[in-house]
């Protein structure tokens, strides 16, 4: 039974629950408060009934010294006896105003007689009730019996308590009805935050577009519940931009696939193409043979560097599982020097300045020397290939607080601004029509980026400089900062950059 009630107690709301609590509270309150009252009343009448017999007593007493009896009439209900008292009997006088059983009247005047003061006892007479008796001696071998009734104290006590429980019921059930009423209105913004939770619930966040525009905005409450608002929006933003991270990344990753299969379905289709010429006898003469396997070589050789740079970047990626680098000390000014030489052979038009800028003549690092040298050649070539010939590029190598910096700039049109925030952005090119004359497949700068981060570097592109300028920021080895000067503080982030443009 107790245990159902409690489950059913559970199953109520919170503020029911608290209304329900206060009013369980509240009557233990009134319990005690009753009861303390009821007892400080009782013991105050019995008090004054005591005051008021020894006060009667004291002219009854005067009256039966003259008279031998108590002539004057007692108070209603009340009853006076006089009694001889001698050798342990107790005879009454006459006349006398008692009730019919006079034990206990004749038993108190016995008692008296081996008493120095007034003894008093509260007895139950049969036919009458409880009443108060009050023995006093009025001389020797006489005693004043008085007897008080005591239901007027009963009934007052009695009322008090009919009264004070009507009272605190009322007040009890005013308690419980307008606490009701308070707590719940104090309570609404919990509602309001349980609907809006309710609507989250209800909304379908497997969508890649998925927002959750539900705030939970009702004020009120007092500080506490302002907290819990303020956290529990909070919680909402923290999914809302979990989901606008997820739906851009699955974005990307559709995008990405698109462009992945977009990019290798053309040499694909060549290959098939060719492969099917070699059906024809046309195509197996010699001269034509060997023009077709080249072409055929030429294709598998693109799919195969687009193959390599997706599965680059798919392991940098996940280069807490496996870096693809091997690092080792090697100098960076060696290394643009090379890149530099590479590319005035195989660029002719494009003019190439090396400045070292304040740099020193060498600049030790800890890096992956392949590496770093594909992301210069990457940035390189991107100058060349989106500039038209006769283009001067330039190569400057600077370090300062603790990093290495190489920047390749270039004097051709430039990136158009809205292209600006994705040039490292993969499959991405500026040329909109996907010409292979003048670009690439669009990983070269995101492969390039990649590599730089996995060396705890950067690879930006200076958004306000007027030519085209990407910068690589490499962090200085201990070693490098004792012999150049420059501090030996590890910055994050790098990038590269190829054919994107």
């Amino acid at each position: 039974m107790i245990r159902r009630f409690w489950q059913a107690y559970r199953r109520l709301r919170l503020g029911t629950r608290l209304a329900l609590g206060l009013g369980a509270l509240s009557l233990v309150v009134f319990a005690v408060v009753g009861a303390t009252l009821t007892m400080y009343m009782r013991d105050y009448l019995d008090h004054q009934l005591r005051d008021q017999i020894k006060l009667v007593q004291v002219v009854q007493s005067k009256d039966a010294k003259a008279h031998g009896v108590v002539e004057r009439k007692p108070y209603y209900g009340w009853y006076t006896a006089v009694y001889d008292v001698s050798a342990g009997s107790a005879v009454l006088r006459k006349p006398a105003d008692v009730p019919a059983d006079t034990t206990a009247l004749t038993a108190l005047a016995k008692r008296m007689e081996n008493s120095t003061s007034e003894v008093t006892r509260t007895v139950r007479i049969d036919g009458e009730g409880d009443y108060l008796l009050r023995a006093c001696e009025v001389s020797p071998g006489v005693v004043l019996v008085s007897a008080a009734p005591t239901g007027d104290i009963e009934g007052t006590v009695r009322q008090l308590i009919t009264t004070q429980v009507v009272a605190f019921g009322l007040a009890l059930l005013a308690l419980v009805v307008f606490g009701r009423r308070m707590l719940k209105r104090g309570l609404k913004p919990l509602s309001d935050m349980a609907h809006t939770a309710h609507g989250i619930a209800s909304h379908d966040l497997t969508e890649s577009a998925s927002r959750l525009h539900l705030r939970a905005d009702a004020p009120g409450g007092g500080p506490e519940v302002e907290e819990l608002r303020t956290a529990f929006n909070t919680m909402l933003e923290h999914i809302d931009d979990s989901l606008a991270v997820r739906a851009q990344a699955e974005q990307r990753l559709r995008r990405f696939v698109a462009d992945a299969s977009h990019e290798l379905r053309t040499p694909l289709m060549s290959v098939r193409g060719y492969a099917d010429l070699f059906q024809y006898a046309a195509a197996n003469a010699p001269e034509e043979r060997d023009k077709h396997l080249a072409r055929l070589r030429a294709e598998a050789a693109r799919m195969g560097v687009l193959l390599d740079d997706l599965l680059l970047l798919a392991r940098l990626d996940a280069a807490e599982v496996e870096t693809p680098l091997r690092m080792e000390n090697a100098d960076l000014v060696e290394l643009v020097e090379q890149a530099a030489d590479a590319f005035r052979a195989s660029h002719p038009g494009h003019p190439l300045t090396v400045s070292p800028g304040p740099a020193p003549a060498a600049v030790p690092l800890r890096m992956d020397p392949h590496r770093i040298r594909q992301v210069l050649d990457n940035l390189l070539t991107n100058a060349a290939v989106h500039t038209p010939a006769g283009t001067p590029v330039r190569v400057e190598v600077v370090v300062s607080s603790g990093t290495a910096r190489v920047h390749v700039c270039d004097r051709g049109p430039g990136i158009p601004s809205e292209d600006r925030d994705r040039v490292f952005d993969r499959f991405y090119r500026v040329d909109k029509a996907r010409s292979r004359d003048r670009g690439g497949s669009g990983l070269g700068l995101s492969v390039a980026r990649s590599l730089v981060r996995a060396h705890g570097g950067s690879l930006e592109l200076d958004a306000t400089a007027a030519a085209t300028v990407f910068t690589v920021t490499l962090p200085l080895a201990p070693s490098a900062g004792r012999r150049t000067g420059a501090g030996g503080e590890r910055t994050a982030s790098g990038e590269a950059s190829a054919s994107t443009r």
